[in-house]
């Protein structure tokens, strides 16, 4: 059977090219003005054939004489059908049939190239003028009959072997080993961004045994390919960079192994490493059951001299008693490539409700990216005799797990360091199974690549009971501050700081004071009686409870917004969580909540001001501990409540919801700070604000940012992960020195991923990773 799209096709194009257009049957304007008169150019029909190469060659073949789906577009038939008609007759029709799947898609400019494609190629000459769009001005055109007949027999297409030019490429996860997501390109700029369109999209839906929704790959781009990983099966492609095309993929079967793995998604992309040998570049990525993998990055194929035939089994490599199977370790990031050594953090299933309070160690390994060969350990909890093993009292050293780098790594090269942002201990609410302060935990810890050695770290929370992870890679920055030249590097975290730490020594930039927090009064918790405050730069986002953070759109609003929170507990950041006693108390209400603030997405830096751009959300969260001895055999496990519990189902806490903060780093200070999105229906729905003027609230997610030489990029986050009512399909840029939105594009989804760019012939891309419930994840990439 044929395929009903092609069906669909060659009904809607046989509508064009038969006589039955009694809708448009006016005749042209007799003005003596034909399609021979040369009045489109060169440069319209060069525009008009990748259009058509893009969108109609699939129905009417690449040389316009037509296929199943599609009538010829070329030849006498098509002459003879429109030579008494204007081509503004045919304009509307294309325009209002094509593409077929989205008919009126492309803008007027776009449809008068494409209409320029087409009558060249049936012997109509190109003049010295463009093709209008105006319909009264195509209306004055007949079509007529070109001075040369076009013959139907099969030409092969022309093979272009021009060279490649790559102005920009994107070879590590976030642009560079500093973590920046910055890029120097500038062809998108303010007086553009408002003409950028989808150059094309490539699609995950069949990656997997079922689709994934929230597919949040930051692709490479390396000598004209991009690079990513795809699917619940974590598959990993190869992308032609200019069109979208698949090149290659790579899946890997991990058997009986997957039904073990802690976080089964696509991840978060790949590693390349530029081999000394032409030809012998290498993808090297980790699997969902951490499994690292190294392929030959222009064919897909395992490396046969690298660990096992191209496959190194790293739960091997941990220096602990666990079960290669069943042991619930993986990965979500892809690993680093610092001197030839590749190093890898490591995820773990949520830490709500851990099965029990022994638990695999998020240990940080660096391999041999040659051999694939262990080349050193990192305990990121201390074992007997290493430094920082006094601080896990009673000795829960030899049982507490986690403490990985889950977010992606950070390296100076030129120092041969690299940076790891480490989580949480187990559990992350309850601690009282590891009195101490718990290093590495929650800290920020320089190690040198080559020997896995510390160098220098800074613990940002003394024993975690609020699942404050350390979310995203930490960026590095040359900044000066009171004249001096600094080495930098800058943490930001889910409680909305940014820590900043000359990094070469360790030592803070500015003063970080050790202040009193609230002490838990759950039965048998541990809490540290002080925590780190930095003094600059200032919070990015809200923390802690106070009335005045409630939301009071109207005083009824705020009066019922005060007797919610009545049946919680609050306080400042850092309020330990209560447990679950209702109905007096229903826990405790956390703000930033546990999901943060900041997250993975964290920030981005422009190298050249200084300026360090962060994405938070503002989320007031009751959290509670229960016992539950028949599913953990821990004291305590957590439960985590909705956001929105205000009044008429808003959140408790006033907006914005979500926020972008531009602070610059070489004083401290914040620069500005917009909302991350417009007012969602869900608010401006609400009955009781008919009347009311509502400012601009943003969504309570975290967005991915770009920075290039121009412009700041953002979308408006994915709404599918820790969101109660995030998530949006704009992406818009802003004025790097104000905030103020220069331009907005609709994507076909939700962003998921972070954006990243690169320049190929010519033409700066802007590729991102989107998705959203009922639409499965895919690259968008967008140029002018």
């Amino acid at each position: 059977m044929k395929n009903r799209s092609l069906l669909v096709c060659t009904v809607v194009f046989n509508l064009l090219f038969c006589s039955c257009l009694k809708a448009q049957q006016h005749s042209a304007k007799k003005v003596g003005l034909t399609a021979n008169s040369g009045v489109f150019t060169k440069k319209q029909v060069e525009t008009g054939a990748i259009l058509f190469a893009t969108h109609c060659a699939a129905c009417h073949g690449r040389d316009l004489r037509g296929t199943e789906g599609g009538t010829a577009l070329i030849g006498d038939r098509f002459i003879t059908k429109w030579a008494g008609k204007s081509v503004g007759q045919l304009f509307d029709l294309t325009k209002s049939t094509m593409p077929k799947t989205n008919p009126h898609s492309l803008d007027n400019t776009a449809y008068s190239s494409l209409l320029a494609f087409i009558l060249n190629a049936n012997g109509f000459p190109n003049g010295d003028v463009a093709l209008s769009s105006k319909k009264e001005v195509l209306a004055a055109i007949s079509l007529g009959t070109p001075s040369s007949r076009v013959s139907m027999q099969f030409k092969p297409a022309a093979y272009n072997a021009k060279p490649t030019t790559i102005e920009a490429d994107w070879r590590q996860h976030r642009g560079d080993c500093a973590s920046s997501n910055y890029s120097s390109l500038e062809q998108i700029n303010k007086e553009n961004a408002k003409n950028l369109k989808i150059a094309w999209r490539w699609k995950t839906d069949n990656f997997g045994a079922s689709p994934e929704f929230y597919f949040k790959s930051t692709p490479l781009m390396v000598n004209g390919i991009l690079y990513t990983t795809a699917g619940l099966s974590r598959t990993v492609a190869a992308i032609d960079a200019e069109n979208g095309e698949t090149l290659w993929t790579f899946r890997f079967d991990e058997k009986e192994r997957k039904t073990y793995v802690p976080r089964q998604n696509s991840g978060r992309g790949v590693a390349y490493w530029a081999s000394p040998s032409i030809g012998k570049d290498r993808i090297i990525y980790i699997t969902p059951s951490f499994q690292l993998v190294a392929l030959d990055a222009k064919t897909g194929h395992l490396i046969p001299d690298f660990g096992d035939s191209g496959v190194v089994d790293l739960k091997k490599g941990l220096d602990q008693k666990i079960d290669p199977i069943t042991a619930t370790i993986g990965s979500t990031s892809p690993p680093i490539i610092v001197n030839d050594v590749i190093i890898m953090g490591a995820s773990f299933p949520v830490g709500l409700a851990p099965v029990s309070k022994k638990q695999v160690r998020g240990d940080i390994m660096g391999y041999d990216v040659k051999t694939g060969k262990k080349l050193w350990i990192f305990h990121t909890i201390p074992q007997q005799g290493e430094v920082g093993n006094e601080t896990w009292e009673k000795e829960s050293w030899t049982y507490t797990g986690n403490a990985g780098a889950w977010a992606p790594l950070t390296a100076d090269p030129e120092l041969g360091y690299v940076y790891l942002p480490l989580e949480a201990a187990t559990g992350d609410f309850y601690g009282g199974h590891r009195p101490g302060s718990n290093l590495f935990s929650q800290s920020l810890v320089c190690l040198d690549a080559k020997t896995g050695k510390r160098v220098w770290h800074y613990q940002l929370i003394h024993h975690d009971i609020w699942d404050y992870d350390l979310p995203a890679p930490p960026i590095l920055a040359n900044i000066t501050i009171d004249g001096k030249a600094i080495k930098a590097v800058v943490q930001v975290t889910k409680q909305a700081f940014a820590f900043v730490f000359d990094r070469v020594t360790g030592k803070p930039v500015w003063p970080i004071e050790e202040r009193p927090v609230p002490q838990s009064d759950v039965k048998g918790e541990w809490t540290s009686p002080t925590q780190p405050f930095p003094t600059k730069p200032a919070a990015f986002d809200r923390q802690g409870y106070s009335d005045d953070i409630l939301v009071d759109f109207t005083p009824e609003i705020k009066k019922a917004a005060l007797k919610i929170v009545s049946r919680y507990k609050k306080g400042p950041l850092y309020t330990p969580i209560s447990t679950y006693n209702p109905p007096n108390n229903l826990g405790t209400l956390m703000l930033p909540d546990a999901v943060g603030g900041a997250n993975w997405q964290g920030g981005v830096l422009d190298p050249e001001t200084g300026i360090l751009y962060v994405s938070s959300s503002t989320v007031i969260r009751p959290m509670s501990l229960e016992s539950a001895p028949n599913i953990s055999d821990m004291d305590y496990v957590a439960y985590m409540g909705n956001a929105r519990i205000g009044p008429y189902g808003l959140p408790l806490v006033k907006p914005p919801y979500g926020r972008i903060t531009a602070i610059d780093l070489n004083t401290g200070d914040h620069k500005w700070m917009v909302p991350n999105a417009d007012t969602p229906s869900w608010v401006k729905d609400v009955p009781a604000l008919k009347g009311i003027k509502i400012p601009r609230t943003g969504l309570p997610d975290r967005v991915g940012m770009l920075v290039t030489k121009t412009l700041l990029f953002a979308g408006e986050g994915a709404g599918l992960y820790g969101s109660d009512g995030g998530g949006g399909n704009k992406f818009r840029s802003y004025d790097k020195q104000t905030g103020k939105i220069i331009s907005e594009i609709e994507l076909p989804a939700n962003q998921a991923g972070l954006p990243m760019t690169y320049s190929i012939n010519g033409k700066q891309y802007i590729v991102v990773a989107v998705g959203a419930i009922g639409h499965p994840g895919e690259l968008v990439a967008l140029s002018l």
